[in-house]
């Protein structure tokens, strides 16, 4: 197979992926086509090095992870946690439910190094269903890495008919205090689109905005993330710190010095390319899943997704009524978890469209419900997602 059918191929499977989501408002996600995709050529015709013929290599994926996750740094608005502290603290119960009662009842159900390899993946994106697949395959655990990528490909599954039933009874009890006088227009969307505007370069305050060009962007993100990844292995003697934990660290940090700006992956026009390498590359470790390996994991798959599911409501709720947040509206950003950006967005705001037609009283509701559920999905999967999967390859 000659490398530009490879990459016509599996490109329009990711296309397809994208087709069928849109189509359906997310309700069937892409991931779950795509990987649906992937397996059926596996199993008939693909070559096992379709992915790698296309032109992505494991290489090329690694890089990529290191500047993505210094990118997902840049994001990071400390003014913004502040507001949303409660928000915060719930999204952190939520994973907290996840890690307790999977190391304890999913433990007693199946092994502790399935579950290891399950919950990064299941409370994270594309960048921790990778580091844990890749983790598994290097311990030499065939069937736990591909089960960390199917874990990552079903989980949408459970959270987004979830998330839409308890916004939706968030949202009505939301909408009875907007129509009673009893609830007005919150600032936070003003305040959140305030804190996504540019950052300025303060340590380039001399350099004319003409040399800020695509490469001077990647350059300074490939700085930090080498930093990062010396750092990382200057400590290995004596502390082992995932580089991709420090990636993301001195991302922040970076970006709240003024040497990157934020979304600088995005501004060099290379976060598409990125994510499109890193989603075939996720795809790349479904030509070991046999029909038989897939059969094996159906069930810990299941109940790992239900336990995670139970102990993110328990924890969640609870913190929720400690913060008087209601329960609905806990579980809701926990579960993004689950997603994140921007299925988080999409189900939000289709909620909300659902329950009203009147525009006034969608701009409130989406002042109350949007921003709690877009930080929530920042905490979880950005964030924490990266932090678990770095200190839990360390159990492999």
């Amino acid at each position: 197979m000659s490398q530009l059918m490879a990459f016509v191929i599996v490109i329009g499977i990711l296309f397809i992926g994208d087709m069928v989501a849109t189509r359906t408002k997310a309700w069937v996600p892409s991931m779950f086509i795509c990987a649906s995709l992937f397996l059926i050529g596996y199993w008939t015709f693909f070559p096992s090095d379709i992915v790698e013929v296309a032109g992505i290599p494991s290489s090329v994926a690694t890089l990529l992870m290191y500047l993505l996750i210094t990118n997902m740094g840049t994001l990071l608005s400390l003014q913004e946690l502040k507001k949303q502290w409660k928000t915060v603290l719930i999204a952190l119960s939520g994973i907290l439910g996840i890690i307790v009662l999977l190391f304890t009842i999913g433990v007693l159900l199946f092994d502790f190094e399935t579950m290891v390899v399950a919950i990064p993946p299941l409370v994270g994106g594309v960048v921790s269903a990778l580091m844990m697949s890749e983790a598994a395959a290097d311990a030499g655990l065939v069937t736990l890495s591909v089960f960390a990528i199917v874990i990552y490909v079903m989980q949408g599954f459970a959270g987004y008919p979830l998330t839409s039933f308890v916004l939706k009874k968030e949202g009505k009890k939301l909408l009875q205090q907007v129509r009673k006088g009893e609830l007005k227009m919150k600032d936070t969307v003003e305040e959140t689109a305030a804190t996504t505007e540019e950052v300025e370069l303060k340590l380039f305050k001399w350099l004319p905005e003409k040399y800020n060009t695509d490469f001077f962007k990647f350059f300074r993100l490939g700085i930090v993330a080498f930093f990062a990844y010396l750092v990382s292995t200057v400590l290995a003697p004596v502390v082992s710190i995932s580089p991709f934990v420090l990636c993301l660290l001195f991302g922040v940090i970076a970006t709240t010095l003024g040497f990157l700006e934020k979304q600088s992956l995005q501004k060099a026009n290379g976060f598409g390319f990125a994510i499109m390498a890193l989603m075939l590359f996720i795809f790349d470790g479904l030509k070991q899943a046999t029909p038989s390996m897939m059969l094996e994991i159906i069930y810990p798959l299941i109940a790992t997704i239900v336990i995670g599911v139970i102990g993110m409501y328990i924890f969640s709720m609870i913190v929720g009524k400690i913060l008087k947040v209601s329960k609905e509206m806990a579980f809701a950003v926990s579960l993004t978890a689950l997603y994140g950006f921007p299925a988080d967005y999409i189900i939000t705001n289709e909620v909300i469209k659902s329950l009203t037609d009147d525009e006034e009283e969608r701009n409130i509701l989406t002042s109350h419900m949007l921003p709690p559920m877009l930080v929530g999905g920042f905490i979880t999967v950005t964030i924490v997602s990266v932090i678990l999967a770095g200190l839990f390859v360390q159990f492999l």
